[in-house]
């Protein structure tokens, strides 16, 4: 969500991220490997081509790069950090130690955390009544 928004570094360094919450845990799920591939068509296919597929080593240099990135880039980033983990129901609280890190050394406060995921919320209600629609 709203990754277009992200200028080229921002993109790849944001898939570096991605990848290492989702395997914080072991390897990713099926449905984390789906968002991942929703992200990945959102990120655009010059980015794909251009992205390894690997862990980087670099974690904590990913970290500082969007630390000192701007609050918009840094909510989004968030923003879709918290939609990968809530995509399923399954509470993982790994992740959620690696997220609340992250938040805290992007300086994003509590009431900013609430409203990112109140927006993750809406868009997995929005997905479930168009389901619904749809079917009946």
């Amino acid at each position: 969500m709203l990754l277009t928004l992200l200028n080229r570094k921002e993109k790849l360094k944001f898939l570096d991220l991605v990848m290492h919450m989702v395997s914080v845990d072991g390897e990713p799920t099926e449905i984390e490997q789906r968002i991942l591939n929703i992200m990945l068509a959102e990120v655009g296919d010059g980015i794909v081509s251009e992205y390894h597929f690997a862990l980087s080593k670099e974690l904590d240099e990913t970290i500082q790069y969007f630390v000192e990135a701007s609050p918009t880039v840094k909510n989004i980033v968030y923003l879709n950090l918290v939609k990968v983990t809530m995509f399923d129901d399954f509470y993982n609280t790994t992740e959620h130690f690696f997220l609340e890190g992250i938040r805290e050394k992007f300086g994003i406060t509590d009431q900013k955390k609430k409203q990112l995921m109140q927006i993750v919320y809406m868009e997995r209600d929005l997905r479930e009544r168009a389901k619904r629609v749809v079917n009946h």
